[in-house]
């Protein structure tokens, strides 16, 4: 599929965010914000969220580079304070949106203006509200419909585990690989748009967008 010039253009204005938080030149970034008018940005911790945001733009018919906001991986919730200084206020001047897990809220709180940007709050993370959501027995038959059972229940026999739930082994299998929590970013929002429950601060993200 070819890309949209919305789709390319924002791409070159994320890596030229990147470039700068990095502590490059702020004059790309800058220049490409004016030109393609961008509005917006939502502020992730990681890869995996990025899949289950651009997974749910996709079913939802968002093109989210077209309406001027920009989905920027961080590498880590630590790094929020800096984006929000270049992408907010006194940088950028965009209205932010940050997704974390409840133990980071601190530094999204510290960060992000209140009056202004949002900071929507999974309860652990997003792969343990897709879990609550949809419940321990579909989430394991997406596993398996992923040809994942056997390193599954490799996983769950092991004797670190034993003393946990299913909910707390599913969660942790989910995120013993950075390529896993990716993919299953994407698998476990499609599941959850199929089956009517996507988790609340996910929804609240888009409504706020």
């Amino acid at each position: 599929m070819t890309e949209t010039t919305d789709t390319a253009g924002m791409k070159a204005f994320h890596d030229a965010v990147g470039d700068w938080a990095a502590g490059g030149p702020e004059e790309p970034a800058r220049e490409l914000a004016g030109r393609l008018r961008v509005r917006g940005a939502v502020l992730l911790e990681g890869l995996s969220d990025v899949a289950a945001v651009e997974a749910l733009a996709g079913r939802r018919g968002r093109d989210l580079a077209a309406e001027g906001v920009c989905v920027v991986c961080m590498g880590g919730a630590m790094n929020v304070g800096r984006y929000a200084r270049l992408l907010g206020a006194p940088g950028l001047g965009l209205r932010l949106t940050g997704l974390c897990d409840e133990h980071e809220r601190r530094y999204y709180d510290r960060a992000l203006e209140p009056r202004r940007d949002a900071v929507l709050v999974c309860v652990a993370d997003l792969e343990d509200e897709f879990i609550r959501a949809l419940g321990v027995d579909r989430v394991e038959a997406l596993v398996r419909d992923a040809g994942e059972w056997h390193p599954w229940q490799t996983f769950a026999r092991q004797p670190a585990q034993q003393d946990k739930s299913a909910h707390r082994r599913l969660r942790r299998f989910l995120g013993t690989k950075a390529g896993r929590k990716i993919r299953y970013g994407r698998l476990l929002t499609e599941a959850a748009c199929d089956a009517g429950c996507v988790p609340a601060p996910l929804e609240e993200l888009f409504a706020h967008l």
